[in-house]
């Protein structure tokens, strides 16, 4: 299991504590924040990519292809209704001498990305409201 606390520290700012890491967020100003952090919601679209990112890299490091020069272009579009997301692409950059054959394992390691699968493959949600006191009781 693995355990985040969620710690509202002004204005519009959010923070996930885990492990050893703080991850803050904020609003842009025009929705009321002072923009001094990605927004939430572009911090998901952030690990949908760096998820491909890493499974990429790791296909490279293990037949010692660099990566100097790749890169992962992500692009979303979102619904004219809701806004909600109805398409997100990627698309893996290389260099002009990348061998041809690994391209589509490429994409194969793209499709691997964990949180790509939990999008795919949605989990339950529990939210629940329990009071506590200020000493943590």
């Amino acid at each position: 299991m693995m355990r985040m606390e969620i710690v509202f520290p002004g204005n519009r700012k959010i923070a996930a504590k885990f492990r050893d890491f703080e991850v803050m967020t904020d609003q842009p100003v025009s929705q009321g924040g002072d923009n001094t952090a990605p927004a939430p919601f572009e911090l998901f679209l952030a690990s949908l990519g760096t998820c491909a990112g890493i499974f990429i890299k790791s296909f490279c490091l293990q037949r010692n292809l660099s990566t100097d020069d790749m890169k992962i272009i992500q692009e979303v579009e979102r619904g004219p209704e809701m806004g909600l997301l109805d398409k997100i692409k990627l698309e893996i950059q290389v260099p002009p001498d990348f061998p041809e054959q690994y391209k589509p394992a490429l994409i194969n390691s793209a499709n691997l990305c964990s949180v790509k699968k939990v999008i795919q493959n949605p989990p339950d949600f529990e939210i629940q409201v329990k009071t506590v006191r200020p000493d943590g009781v």
